[in-house]
């Protein structure tokens, strides 16, 4: 039996390697509606799942899977804009 529990909301940037988590919300910073229709075309919207695969050191872009498939880069600023619930899986 599989237990999912929504621990913390924080921004994505703060996830680490390997954590699961399900966007809350996208940010559009100063009104950039541009932004938000970008990432949306990327699958990154509201309850979209969402894991780090790899994190670069210095402030340099995360490599995430969105959804089951699909795999991009993203800049740790524009990561910072989006809210992400982090998702902690149990196998008791």
């Amino acid at each position: 039996m599989k237990i999912i529990t929504i621990k913390l909301i924080m921004v994505l940037s703060e996830l680490q390697r390997g954590e699961l988590a399900v966007v809350d919300q996208v940010s559009s910073g100063h009104n950039n509606q541009a932004f938000v229709y970008r990432l949306a075309g990327l699958g990154l919207m509201a309850n979209s799942s969402v894991r780090v695969l790899r994190k670069v050191g210095f402030g340099g872009p995360l490599h995430i899977r969105v959804g089951a498939t699909t795999e991009v880069a993203i800049r740790r600023k524009e990561a910072e804009q989006i809210v992400v619930r982090h998702v902690e899986t149990l196998c008791p």
